[in-house]
């Protein structure tokens, strides 16, 4: 059964769905380039994660949805390309005609197949690997699975880091994290659950993260300050979950 593409506006923000109310993405209309959701606010704190100019050039997302992540990369970080891999065709249709998309073949691929399939059958590296695939009824299916976040961690440059939605609503994200965990020689980590039952994981390749909380929330005040994108709010999450040990960041 082929679910249906339905758009819904309400107070100014306009919202995807898959079929359902579930929320697949959604824009604000006089902002298109801000990111609405705060998990995917939540999953740009993994460009706080490597302290290097470069980072990231070369970036993978798996699931467009309404484009926001993918928007907020190309508008803020032009010396980056990005490939998007979408298994759905009207969702990228959706995306151009509802969500302004861009139209940029030189910086900016979108590839329709299967995420799994893609990592499976794709040797390219990229710097920067950011997951948030769901189908109608939100279940991520082989993205969620050891052998999938193997591949990933197979694909990621040296230094490179993975960002992840886990949904953790209903069965809980502990399996989701183990399975992270155990593809990167346990080097993942969950954020403190988001109100929307969004858990954000990340993971990664390379030289250790050991970053003072202090240095990060001045990481995230610039960050603030070039992008708009305000990550203090996640940053005192994290500390107030207790996850930086001596103030410490550490992955």
């Amino acid at each position: 059964m082929t679910y249906p593409i339905d758009i819904s506006e309400e107070a100014g923000v306009r919202y995807l769905h898959f079929g359902s109310l579930w929320i697949q993405g959604a824009m604000r209309i006089a902002r298109p380039w801000h990111l609405e959701l705060d998990y995917t606010r939540e999953m740009m704190a993994s460009l706080l994660m490597r302290d290097d100019s470069r980072f990231p050039r070369k970036v993978l997302l798996i699931g467009l949805g309404a484009a926001s992540l993918t928007k907020f990369l190309y508008r803020n970080f032009p010396l980056s390309k990005l490939t998007v891999v979408e298994i759905e065709p009207r969702v990228v249709a959706a995306a151009r005609q509802f969500f302004k998309l861009p139209d940029d073949p030189k910086r900016l691929n979108i590839v329709i197949a299967d995420g799994a399939q893609f990592i499976a059958e794709n040797d390219k590296s990229y710097d920067l690997i950011l997951v948030d695939g769901f189908d109608e009824a939100a279940r991520p299916g082989e993205l969620d699975s050891l052998p999938f976040y193997q591949m990933c961690r197979a694909r990621l440059n040296d230094n490179g880091v993975m960002a992840v939605n886990l949904l953790g609503r209903s069965r809980g994200y502990a399996a989701s994290l183990q399975r992270l965990r155990d593809a990167f020689d346990t080097r993942a980590l969950a954020f403190p659950s988001c109100e929307s039952g969004n858990v954000i994981a990340l993971a990664a390749t390379g030289a250790d993260i050991r970053i003072g909380l202090e240095d990060l929330k001045e990481q995230a005040e610039t960050f603030k300050a070039e992008t708009g994108l305000n990550l203090l709010p996640t940053l005192t999450r994290i500390e107030q979950a207790q996850t930086c040990p001596g103030g410490v960041f550490y992955l």
